[in-house]
């Protein structure tokens, strides 16, 4: 199967204003990619209908992501209702851009991490949902789904792994709410990141990939082949999006541990990733 690539702009730049999305947007076709995720890092910050032009122009398409950043936390009762509206904002983000997921840790702040015995996970986990539904409605109803990122231990203390992503959303998943998977938080938090696939099935709605280390897939120690085995076997069709980041920014640096440089530029990380990718899929394609 021969799956669009995709590439986020926080690769480049953060946070993203229409003069650097028309410049990434460019630098990443140029590189070959058919798709870029945008992040809605502050409302207003970019145009959607801009972006839009400037993708159509370029034959690309587009994926939204938004970023639980401070002030953002759907588990905090003061917090809860502007993250709702905040996640109702990045919804017709995607709708302006003809996206169909809106991807991300939607839960706490990420960076947020505390212990929880069995019942205060519970309780957690019943705020979540509640504080979810009106939003996945939301979505639903214009045609998009929220796609829910587990994280690893480091980020959050809520959903980790794919299990916990379906007992969690369990209530929620289908119309509205599907899970999305990175390869960075699948290799630390996983067993066999591959039967995590498998597990989420028909609910993977994103996938995000980079090399184990945030840096380009492709020279890392991911089993790509079993993965991509693994998106085969549960009917995964969309596309594959790099997603590592920029440390030219102290704030998006210090919240991904940017602290030191992934590959010889970002546009090298890019490059290698997308023509490991575009191999493994003609190798993969030939053999079918």
């Amino acid at each position: 199967m021969q799956r669009q690539l995709g590439v986020n702009t926080w690769v480049w730049a953060s946070p993203l204003d229409d003069a650097s999305l028309h410049e990434i947007a460019h630098r990443a076709r140029g590189i070959g990619y058919e798709l870029l995720e945008l992040p809605v890092e502050s409302p207003g910050g970019w145009s959607p209908a801009l972006a839009a032009e400037r993708l159509g122009e370029l034959g690309m398409g587009a994926r939204v992501v938004g970023a639980m950043g401070a002030g953002r936390d759907l588990l905090d009762e003061a917090l809860r209702a502007a993250t709702q509206d905040y996640l109702r904002h990045c919804v017709d983000v995607a709708v302006a851009l003809g996206s169909p997921t809106v991807a991300g840790p939607f839960t706490a702040r990420t960076g947020r991490v505390w212990r929880m015995d069995a019942a205060e996970r519970t309780a957690a986990v019943a705020t979540l949902r509640r504080a979810l539904r009106p939003v996945a409605e939301y979505a639903a109803e214009r045609g998009v789904t929220l796609a829910i990122e587990p994280l690893n231990r480091y980020e959050t203390s809520l959903i980790n792994t794919v299990d916990q992503a379906l007992d969690a959303l369990g209530p929620l998943l289908g119309a509205g709410v599907g899970i999305a998977l990175d390869a960075y938080h699948l290799n630390i938090e996983e067993r066999s990141p591959a039967a995590a696939i498998r597990a989420a099935g028909p609910h993977v709605a994103v996938v995000q990939v980079c090399g184990n280390d945030r840096g380009p897939a492709g020279p890392d120690h991911t089993d790509w082949e079993g993965f991509l085995d693994a998106l085969d076997a549960v009917g995964y069709t969309g596309p594959l999006t790099l997603e590592s980041f920029t440390g030219d920014n102290d704030t998006i640096a210090t919240a991904a541990s940017i602290w030191r440089p992934l590959a010889e530029s970002q546009d090298a990380l890019a490059r290698i990733t997308f023509d490991f990718l575009t191999d493994a899929q003609q190798r993969r394609s030939r053999r079918s």
